[in-house]
């Protein structure tokens, strides 16, 4: 995942964690050791194509620099059900913390992957691309779009700025 895009959804990680961590993860803080150190894996719950593994990272570098994220799949890989996706070294906190969000993260990233490349097999022996939509979700419209690249898809205009597009709402005026 390119630097840029990192930067772009810095952002969204942060508003995410503001929202469900706000101040402190109270029980975490309270229960484990600031230095306590440990692994943690994600395993594919159901066959698909993944999406956001560099997000979820993201969301665990922001708790802890430190973390350590093995890839074990890279985005737009197949993967099946149990597979091991990635391996997570950090502390029990930032791993606790951040679990949550970046599963949020992964999971709709991968569910709109899987079902992009379930589109895409379906119209592969027709001149056909498929093609996403600027109608997504206030604040997740470049990890929507990144999803539907990792499914094999095209992303068409990020918004009204990159490109012309005559609606009938135009031609009606």
């Amino acid at each position: 995942m390119e630097k840029a895009f990192l930067e772009a959804i810095a952002p969204v990680i942060e508003a995410g964690l503001k929202e469900d961590v706000n101040t402190g993860d109270l029980t975490t803080d309270l229960l484990i050791a600031a230095d306590t150190q440990t692994t943690a894996v994600f395993i594919a719950k159901a066959d698909g194509i993944a999406a956001g593994l560099p997000v979820a990272e993201a969301v665990f570098r922001k708790l802890d620099p430190n973390v350590s994220f093995e890839y074990a799949v890279k985005d737009g890989e197949h993967v099946s059900k149990g597979q091991l996706m990635a391996t997570i070294t950090g502390t029990y906190r930032a791993l606790l913390t951040g679990e949550r969000l970046a599963l949020n993260f992964l999971q709709r990233m991968s569910g709109i992957a899987t079902a992009t490349a379930q589109y895409v097999e379906a119209v592969k022996n027709f001149d056909t691309k498929i093609l996403d939509t600027r109608k997504t979700v206030p604040g997740l419209r470049l990890l929507d779009k990144y999803a539907v690249k990792a499914g094999g898809g095209t992303n068409h205009r990020i918004g009204l700025y990159d490109m012309v597009m005559i609606k009938d709402n135009h031609i009606s005026v």
